[in-house]
Protein backbone atom coordinates (compact mmCIF):
# COMPACT_ATOMS: atom_id res chain seq x y z
CA UNK A 1 0.00 0.00 0.00
CA UNK A 2 1.83 3.17 -1.52
CA UNK A 3 1.98 6.15 1.66
CA UNK A 4 -0.55 8.46 -1.01
CA UNK A 5 -3.48 6.10 -0.06
CA UNK A 6 -3.14 6.63 4.00
CA UNK A 7 -5.88 9.45 5.33
CA UNK A 8 -3.98 12.76 5.47
CA UNK A 9 -4.97 13.95 8.82
CA UNK A 10 -3.78 10.94 10.23
CA UNK A 11 -0.20 11.43 8.56
CA UNK A 12 -0.45 15.02 9.56
CA UNK A 13 -1.25 13.76 13.18
CA UNK A 14 2.14 11.08 12.95
CA UNK A 15 4.47 13.66 11.93
CA UNK A 16 3.47 15.86 15.00
CA UNK A 17 3.77 13.44 17.61
CA UNK A 18 6.89 11.85 16.19
CA UNK A 19 8.30 15.24 16.43
CA UNK A 20 6.95 15.73 20.17
CA UNK A 21 8.51 12.33 20.45
CA UNK A 22 12.07 13.05 19.12
CA UNK A 23 12.05 16.49 21.33
CA UNK A 24 12.65 14.31 24.08
CA UNK A 25 15.81 13.10 23.27
CA UNK A 26 18.93 14.71 22.57
CA UNK A 27 21.19 12.10 21.47
CA UNK A 28 22.54 11.92 18.00
CA UNK A 29 21.58 8.12 17.07
CA UNK A 30 17.72 8.13 17.74
CA UNK A 31 17.28 10.84 15.00
CA UNK A 32 19.66 9.53 12.75
CA UNK A 33 17.53 5.66 13.04
CA UNK A 34 14.74 8.05 12.69
CA UNK A 35 16.00 9.66 9.21
CA UNK A 36 17.10 6.42 8.10
CA UNK A 37 13.63 4.63 8.43
CA UNK A 38 11.53 7.10 7.21
CA UNK A 39 13.84 8.45 4.54
CA UNK A 40 13.60 4.50 3.20
CA UNK A 41 9.20 5.03 3.95
CA UNK A 42 9.66 8.00 1.63
CA UNK A 43 11.48 6.33 -1.48
CA UNK A 44 10.03 2.34 -0.48
CA UNK A 45 6.50 3.34 -0.58
CA UNK A 46 6.39 6.53 -1.29
CA UNK A 47 7.27 6.78 -5.02
CA UNK A 48 8.92 9.96 -4.45
CA UNK A 49 11.84 10.55 -6.97
CA UNK A 50 15.37 10.91 -4.78
CA UNK A 51 15.92 13.74 -7.45
CA UNK A 52 13.74 15.69 -6.29
CA UNK A 53 13.59 14.13 -2.58
CA UNK A 54 17.64 15.41 -2.20
CA UNK A 55 16.45 19.12 -4.11
CA UNK A 56 14.41 19.59 -1.00
CA UNK A 57 15.87 18.35 1.26
CA UNK A 58 19.60 20.05 0.54
CA UNK A 59 18.98 23.20 2.31
CA UNK A 60 18.20 21.88 5.58
CA UNK A 61 21.80 19.76 4.91
CA UNK A 62 23.26 23.37 4.95
CA UNK A 63 21.06 24.43 7.80
CA UNK A 64 22.00 21.46 9.94
CA UNK A 65 26.15 21.86 9.37
CA UNK A 66 25.32 25.94 10.40
CA UNK A 67 23.96 24.13 13.55
CA UNK A 68 26.65 21.40 14.19
CA UNK A 69 29.72 24.27 13.67
CA UNK A 70 27.90 26.85 15.85
CA UNK A 71 27.38 24.89 18.57
CA UNK A 72 31.32 23.32 18.52
CA UNK A 73 32.13 26.95 18.28
CA UNK A 74 29.62 28.27 21.24
CA UNK A 75 29.68 25.42 23.26
CA UNK A 76 30.77 25.48 27.23
CA UNK A 77 33.16 23.07 28.40
CA UNK A 78 31.71 21.58 31.82
CA UNK A 79 34.26 20.64 33.79
CA UNK A 80 34.82 16.19 34.11
CA UNK A 81 33.98 16.24 30.02
CA UNK A 82 36.48 14.56 27.74
CA UNK A 83 38.76 17.03 25.95
CA UNK A 84 39.07 15.52 22.10
CA UNK A 85 41.40 18.27 20.69
CA UNK A 86 42.29 22.18 21.53
CA UNK A 87 43.41 25.00 19.98
CA UNK A 88 43.79 28.65 21.41
CA UNK A 89 40.67 29.61 23.19
CA UNK A 90 38.94 26.75 21.16
CA UNK A 91 38.18 23.66 22.91
CA UNK A 92 36.43 20.42 21.74
CA UNK A 93 34.70 17.78 23.97
CA UNK A 94 33.24 14.30 23.38
CA UNK A 95 30.55 15.74 25.01
CA UNK A 96 29.86 19.12 23.04
CA UNK A 97 30.78 16.97 19.56
CA UNK A 98 27.86 14.89 20.65
CA UNK A 99 25.27 17.61 21.19
CA UNK A 100 26.10 19.57 18.14
CA UNK A 101 25.51 16.49 16.27
CA UNK A 102 22.33 15.81 18.05
CA UNK A 103 21.59 19.42 17.22
CA UNK A 104 21.96 18.69 13.56
CA UNK A 105 20.58 15.03 13.59
CA UNK A 106 17.53 16.60 14.73
CA UNK A 107 17.06 19.19 12.11
CA UNK A 108 17.47 16.22 9.30
CA UNK A 109 15.12 14.00 10.88
CA UNK A 110 12.21 16.35 11.89
CA UNK A 111 12.59 17.50 7.53
CA UNK A 112 12.45 13.83 6.42
CA UNK A 113 9.50 13.38 8.03
CA UNK A 114 7.55 16.72 6.61
CA UNK A 115 9.01 15.63 3.74
CA UNK A 116 7.30 12.36 3.91
CA UNK A 117 4.28 14.15 4.46
CA UNK A 118 3.95 17.09 1.93
CA UNK A 119 5.54 14.76 -0.89
CA UNK A 120 3.25 11.65 -0.53
CA UNK A 121 -0.03 14.13 0.22
CA UNK A 122 -2.09 15.86 -1.89
CA UNK A 123 -3.61 19.44 -0.96
CA UNK A 124 -7.55 18.94 -1.51
CA UNK A 125 -7.24 15.49 0.10
CA UNK A 126 -5.43 16.81 2.76
CA UNK A 127 -8.22 20.10 3.00
CA UNK A 128 -11.39 17.44 3.02
CA UNK A 129 -9.70 15.70 5.47
CA UNK A 130 -9.64 18.39 7.79
CA UNK A 131 -13.14 19.19 7.18
CA UNK A 132 -14.37 15.65 7.73
CA UNK A 133 -12.12 14.30 10.23
CA UNK A 134 -11.10 17.40 12.32
CA UNK A 135 -14.23 19.75 11.60
CA UNK A 136 -12.57 22.55 10.17
CA UNK A 137 -14.21 25.59 8.59
CA UNK A 138 -15.34 24.78 5.05
CA UNK A 139 -15.42 28.47 4.70
CA UNK A 140 -11.97 28.63 5.37
CA UNK A 141 -10.90 25.15 3.81
CA UNK A 142 -12.34 26.34 0.25
CA UNK A 143 -11.03 29.24 0.77
CA UNK A 144 -7.50 27.83 0.92
CA UNK A 145 -8.33 25.37 -1.61
CA UNK A 146 -9.82 28.62 -3.76
CA UNK A 147 -6.20 30.22 -3.55
CA UNK A 148 -4.02 27.29 -4.20
CA UNK A 149 -5.96 26.99 -7.81
CA UNK A 150 -5.61 30.26 -8.31
CA UNK A 151 -1.26 30.10 -7.94
CA UNK A 152 -1.04 28.82 -11.82
CA UNK A 153 -3.22 31.28 -13.25
CA UNK A 154 -1.71 33.83 -11.46
CA UNK A 155 1.84 32.87 -13.03
CA UNK A 156 0.87 32.76 -16.02
CA UNK A 157 -1.20 36.06 -15.60
CA UNK A 158 2.18 37.44 -14.65
CA UNK A 159 3.59 36.02 -17.82
CA UNK A 160 1.40 37.98 -20.12
CA UNK A 161 1.86 40.90 -18.60
CA UNK A 162 5.40 41.42 -18.71
CA UNK A 163 5.19 39.92 -22.50
CA UNK A 164 2.47 42.87 -23.19
CA UNK A 165 4.82 45.66 -21.66
CA UNK A 166 7.70 44.10 -23.68
CA UNK A 167 5.52 44.19 -26.75
CA UNK A 168 4.85 47.91 -25.64
CA UNK A 169 8.64 48.98 -25.68
CA UNK A 170 9.05 48.61 -21.57
CA UNK A 171 12.59 48.29 -21.55
CA UNK A 172 13.49 45.82 -18.39
CA UNK A 173 14.49 47.23 -15.33
CA UNK A 174 18.02 47.15 -14.07
CA UNK A 175 18.31 49.91 -11.36
CA UNK A 176 16.80 49.46 -8.16
CA UNK A 177 14.21 52.41 -8.58
CA UNK A 178 13.44 50.64 -11.98
CA UNK A 179 12.36 47.52 -10.63
CA UNK A 180 10.32 48.84 -7.89
CA UNK A 181 8.72 51.08 -10.58
CA UNK A 182 8.28 47.83 -12.57
CA UNK A 183 6.96 45.82 -9.72
CA UNK A 184 3.95 48.56 -9.19
CA UNK A 185 3.12 48.25 -12.87
CA UNK A 186 2.57 44.54 -12.43
CA UNK A 187 1.04 44.50 -9.05
CA UNK A 188 -1.53 46.62 -9.93
CA UNK A 189 -3.33 44.55 -12.91
CA UNK A 190 -2.33 41.21 -10.99
CA UNK A 191 -4.19 42.04 -7.81
CA UNK A 192 -7.13 43.60 -9.87
CA UNK A 193 -7.42 40.13 -12.03
CA UNK A 194 -7.22 38.42 -8.59
CA UNK A 195 -10.16 40.52 -7.19
CA UNK A 196 -12.56 39.92 -10.39
CA UNK A 197 -11.42 35.67 -9.50
CA UNK A 198 -12.47 35.52 -6.16
CA UNK A 199 -15.93 37.93 -6.88
CA UNK A 200 -16.96 35.11 -9.47
CA UNK A 201 -15.64 32.18 -7.10
CA UNK A 202 -17.76 33.34 -4.24
CA UNK A 203 -21.08 34.42 -6.77
CA UNK A 204 -20.36 30.84 -8.35
CA UNK A 205 -20.13 28.78 -4.88
CA UNK A 206 -23.01 31.13 -3.98
CA UNK A 207 -25.08 30.19 -6.89
CA UNK A 208 -24.29 26.35 -6.33
CA UNK A 209 -25.90 27.17 -2.67
CA UNK A 210 -22.92 27.19 -0.47
CA UNK A 211 -23.64 28.32 3.06
CA UNK A 212 -20.36 27.25 5.08
CA UNK A 213 -22.33 24.80 6.79
CA UNK A 214 -20.26 21.97 8.99
CA UNK A 215 -23.15 19.12 8.37
CA UNK A 216 -23.12 18.82 4.62
CA UNK A 217 -22.46 16.04 2.08
CA UNK A 218 -18.99 15.52 0.11
CA UNK A 219 -18.77 14.19 -3.17
CA UNK A 220 -15.50 12.81 -2.37
CA UNK A 221 -15.25 11.03 1.29
CA UNK A 222 -12.38 10.72 3.07
CA UNK A 223 -12.49 7.75 5.77
CA UNK A 224 -10.07 6.51 8.45
CA UNK A 225 -9.63 2.58 8.71
CA UNK A 226 -7.50 0.51 10.53
CA UNK A 227 -4.64 0.64 8.18
CA UNK A 228 -4.47 4.70 9.03
CA UNK A 229 -3.84 3.47 12.25
CA UNK A 230 -1.42 1.10 11.89
CA UNK A 231 0.72 3.93 10.03
CA UNK A 232 0.41 6.08 12.78
CA UNK A 233 1.50 3.09 15.10
CA UNK A 234 4.47 1.73 12.75
CA UNK A 235 6.42 5.62 12.65
CA UNK A 236 5.42 5.78 16.51
CA UNK A 237 7.01 2.40 17.07
CA UNK A 238 10.10 3.42 14.35
CA UNK A 239 10.94 6.44 16.46
CA UNK A 240 10.77 4.89 19.91
CA UNK A 241 12.35 1.59 18.89
CA UNK A 242 15.58 4.09 17.27
CA UNK A 243 15.52 5.43 20.94
CA UNK A 244 15.85 2.20 22.24
CA UNK A 245 18.70 1.02 19.65
CA UNK A 246 20.23 4.77 20.87
CA UNK A 247 19.90 3.15 24.50
CA UNK A 248 21.39 -0.09 23.75
CA UNK A 249 24.63 1.66 22.58
CA UNK A 250 24.54 4.11 25.60
CA UNK A 251 23.72 7.33 23.77
CA UNK A 252 20.36 7.73 24.61
CA UNK A 253 20.14 11.04 26.33
CA UNK A 254 17.16 13.75 27.42
CA UNK A 255 16.48 16.91 26.57
CA UNK A 256 17.61 19.19 29.55
CA UNK A 257 17.58 22.61 27.83
CA UNK A 258 20.79 22.35 26.42
CA UNK A 259 19.72 24.52 23.77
Amino acid sequence: MLLHEFNPSIKALTVIVCVLILSLFFDPVTPFLTLVVTAGATFIFGKVSFKRWILLFSPFIFMAIIYIWSALIFSKTIEGETILWTWGIFTLTEEGFQRALSLGMRVLSFTSLSLLFILTTKPTEFLLSLMQQCRLSPKLAYGIMAGYRFLPLMKDEFEIIRSAHRIRGIPKARTLSEKIAELKRYSVPLLAGAIRKAERTAMAMESKGFTGDRNRDFYQKISVSWKDWAYFAFFIGAVLASAYISWLFGFLQLYNGEL
